[in-house]
């Protein structure tokens, strides 16, 4: 007998997992279709096909997952016995190489490099992921006329100069230098986007689009990003070292609410019409973020400290240092954050702890 997602991943995913399959979706949509994931080696990837896949496992849904990987071996490790599944395959490609799987029926397009790395030292395959990977996507699509959903960015609104903007609505869009290498992902982004609006209307493949603010949750230890640093900082033992004020002001949204964001715009949300995934209550500055990864284990007694002393007064909170999304469209299909930055944190942390 198959074994179940619950039998195959640590317990705190589990229950991470189920909390996204309870909501109240019309995942019946999704009965016997086959989807194809692409970038399903990224962390938010990885919860979107247990989602699915546990699905299975509890409505006998017959969902078929193909996972789009640039590394099998990654992949083995990270999924394990959950790829001797029946309802899930690997197809081991770049996404700017991909080809014809076989019939599938939705793409949730998720395959990027969206690291701050990536933008400095490879600018051409990270641009190249959102423009040539994105149309090979949508080529995909027009074949068998599939349903697509693409991860498009925050980074997409740009800067508003001197009107800077308490948060962002779909609808604003704001300065980007098209000529600085610096912008690989954010125009590649916009770029595909527009991609994605010509396919549909010169096509008629209905495309849906999400705008993910800073999403957290488990990660690798090598992550670089600022919320994965601090989530080491706690694992470690160590107390959080700020080499700056920590101003900025940003929208954080736990993994398994993005994910529920994410089927609730494939399965509720209209075509061409951009969703931002923000929480109102994951609005929080770096500064806080540090405070509440150290105040989530409390016994560890940590503290958050700063190298400059003149960067211990709190810092004000102006529209200059914000990247808050409004979600009031998202929230409108019935969506709403369930998980708080502390329990978040908590969460994410106690379950990297378990996988050592």
């Amino acid at each position: 007998m198959e074994k179940m997602i619950k039998d195959l991943v640590p317990e705190l995913v589990c229950t991470d997992v189920a909390s996204i399959v309870e909501r109240q979706l019309p995942w019946e949509e999704l009965d016997h279709k086959t989807i194809l994931v692409t970038g399903a080696n990224g962390f938010i990837s990885y919860y979107m096909v247990l989602a699915l896949l546990m699905r299975n496992d509890l409505m006998d849904s017959g969902i078929k997952v193909i996972g789009l990987v640039r590394s099998r071996e990654n992949a083995e490790k990270k999924y394990g016995e959950i790829l001797d599944r029946e309802d899930l395959s690997l197809w081991v490609t770049d996404v700017c190489e991909l080809t014809d799987c076989g019939r599938v029926d939705y793409i949730i397009h998720a395959a990027s490099q969206a690291s701050a790395w990536h933008f400095e030292h490879d600018p051409v395959g990270t641009i190249n992921a959102n423009l040539i990977g994105t149309q090979k996507v949508l080529e995909l699509a027009v074949k068998y006329q599939a349903q697509v959903l693409m991860f498009s960015s925050l980074k997409t609104y740009g800067s508003f100069g001197d009107h800077p903007k308490e948060s962002m609505k779909e609808e604003d869009v704001g300065y980007l230098d098209h000529t600085s290498y610096k912008n690989c992902y954010a125009i590649g982004k916009r770029a595909a986007e527009t991609l994605c609006a010509s396919y549909s209307k010169q096509y008629g493949i209905p495309v849906k689009i999400v705008r993910p603010s800073y999403i957290y949750g488990p990660t690798r230890r090598g992550d670089d990003r600022v919320w994965a640093q601090f989530m080491v900082n706690v694992l470690n033992n160590e107390d959080i070292v700020l080499k700056s004020s920590g101003a900025p002001y940003r929208s954080y949204c736990y993994v398994t609410d993005t994910v529920a964001a994410v089927f609730t715009v494939l399965l509720r949300g209209e075509v061409m019409q951009p969703y931002n995934i923000s929480s109102k209550e994951g609005n929080i500055t770096i500064r806080n973020l540090a405070r509440a990864a150290v105040a989530a284990f409390p016994e560890k007694h940590l503290k958050l400290s700063f190298v400059n002393p003149e960067d211990e007064k709190e810092p004000e909170i102006t529209a200059k240092v914000c990247e808050i999304l409004d979600s009031e469209k998202l929230e409108s299909l019935g969506w709403k954050a369930e998980v708080s930055i502390g329990e978040g944190m908590k969460r994410a942390i106690q379950i990297m702890a378990g996988g050592e």
